[in-house]
């Protein structure tokens, strides 16, 4: 059958597929079952074909027997050089078509990906400009995460005394708690560095490509990367440095390790970045230990903060809670955490956090896995909570509750709204119905609901939901529809570019 094709052709090394059940899929998931592939059924059905135009690679087999060779292209394509998405197209009436068994080519499994290295001219040239620097700065972004670059890129920094800023999903490469991380300092260190060196990060929208009035507009960018079309991309870097990016840092430390150079730790420089973090420090902190109901945002990620393990896996979307939440979550290991990434996508966490438990629970890791959402990006694939439920995966759902999107109203305004006329024509585009009972639906599919109001009650919850690996848990929190972000110097970047 043409449903055991597609099987043979992802059985090699592949332990779980999710998908979503009707026809013909539910052919091609009794196929994976019976092939030792461990299927999980989603809720939250996406416009796959869409995903055609972003993927990496899209194929539509000619026939059955090419099934399984297109399908092994699809995989290799979505591992090789820098990973990505690939669509495989199988038309319905090949699902239960059958061949000849003889017909169809056994596909070995693909090696893992091949390791490039970086030019030695290039490197020679790279850190002539990196020892040049007046006001360096080391930007770790989740290209860093997948080369697994964490242990050289700890001797790296160590070694050298250099800053660090990671990108969102870049925290964790190396502890947030690091004392060369200058997180909480991002906006000044971004601005006033002279020498910038990219390690598996793009100058996209997230870094305002890299211009200003976001960064110096005489500053140098050292760019590694295993894509060769990202180099150049918005700005013409000083050097680029084409290839695996743990083999690349491995290339620096040689050079490095000859002459012994290290940034001194009493610059100027050093100086700017520790006091505006302490600056930083010292507001988040007044808002954190405010002792009111309802509560705000920073109040939430405080208790929150104080009571997660270190080595959990944190998934977050949404607008203040992912923004505010990356600043004041902190991660401590490669590869756990999570977000809506460089498109901003909201409605994938539920999905991130169900593969992520259902890996933890296969490797028995014993790691928690702690989906933290606003209450509009929850809305996008909420349903998920019944496959959590079904799989019994006990994922622990934050809901941070402010009625809206950016902001809410409270309930009393909510129903003078009301009174005015049509809330269609009345009611802010931003805003959500009040206190909606997002706990009651987790309830409702047998997994335990937290409706959370107070510090108190917050901090109660939380621990009793970390404590049971049963079912999964989620926590409504209430907060003041009000509750904002601290000012920022400057905002999201919406204009596109590159």
């Amino acid at each position: 059958l043409g449903s055991d094709n597609v099987a043979l052709g992802v059985v090699k090394n592949v332990e779980y597929m999710f998908g979503i059940v009707g026809v013909p899929v539910i052919e091609v998931a009794m196929a994976a079952q019976a092939s030792g592939i461990k299927y999980v059924g989603m809720r939250n059905e996406q416009a796959v074909e869409a995903c055609r135009l972003y993927s990496k690679f899209s194929a539509r087999p000619s026939s059955l027997d090419m099934i399984s060779s297109v399908v092994e292209k699809a995989v290799r394509t979505s591992m090789y050089g820098r990973p990505g998405a690939v669509y495989v197209d199988i038309s319905g009436d090949m699902v239960n078509a059958k061949v000849d068994r003889s017909r169809v080519r056994e596909v070995p499994c693909c090696p893992p990906p091949p390791v490039s290295m970086a030019d030695h001219i290039a490197i020679t040239e790279a850190l002539a400009v990196l020892k040049g620097a007046k006001r360096p700065l080391l930007i770790i972004g989740k290209g860093a995460a997948h080369g697994r670059a964490e242990g050289a890129l700890r001797e790296l920094v160590e070694g050298c005394g250099l800053p660090f800023l990671p990108t969102p999903m870049g925290k964790g490469v190396l502890p947030d708690s690091h004392p060369n991380c200058v997180a909480a300092a991002r906006s000044r260190a971004l601005l006033q560095s002279d020498v910038v060196v990219l390690l598996g990060a793009r100058l996209n929208w997230i870094l305002h490509f890299g211009l200003p009035p976001r960064f110096d507009p005489h500053v140098k960018v050292i760019q590694v990367d295993l894509c060769a079309e990202e180099m150049g991309n918005n700005m013409q870097p000083a050097a680029a440095l084409l290839g695996d990016v743990n083999a690349i840092v491995k290339q620096l430390l040689e050079y490095v390790h000859k002459d012994g150079w290290k940034y001194p730790a009493d610059t100027e420089w050093w100086t700017t970045l520790k006091e505006k973090m302490a600056a930083n420090a010292t507001m988040t902190k007044a808002l954190a230990l405010q002792s009111t109901t309802p509560m705000n945002y920073y109040q939430v990620f405080h208790h929150i903060s104080q009571l997660l393990p270190h080595d959990c896996v944190i998934v977050s979307e949404g607008a203040n809670t992912m923004d505010i939440g990356r600043t004041m979550l902190n991660n401590y290991l490669p590869r756990h955490r999570l977000d809506a990434g460089t498109f901003g996508t909201m409605g994938v966490g539920l999905g991130f956090a169900i593969a992520a438990a259902t890996v933890q629970r296969n490797q028995n890791t014993g790691q928690r896995v702690v989906c933290v959402e606003g209450d509009s990006a929850f809305g996008f694939s909420g349903m998920e909570v019944e496959t959590m439920c079904r799989y019994k995966l006990p994922v622990v759902i934050i809901v941070v509750n402010n009625n809206g999107i950016y902001s809410g109203v409270d309930a009393e305004t909510w129903e003078m709204m009301g009174k005015m006329g049509d809330l269609t024509t009345v009611a802010p585009p931003v805003t959500l119905l009040p206190e909606a009972r997002y706990d009651e639906v987790m309830n409702a599919f047998g997994g335990r609901g937290f409706l959370v109001r107070t510090e108190e009650e917050l901090r109660s919850a939380l621990q009793l939901s970390l404590s049971d690996w049963e079912r999964p848990s989620l926590l409504n929190v209430l907060i003041d529809p009000s509750s904002d972000r601290k000012q920022q110097e400057f905002p999201w970047l919406t204009r596109s570019n590159l």
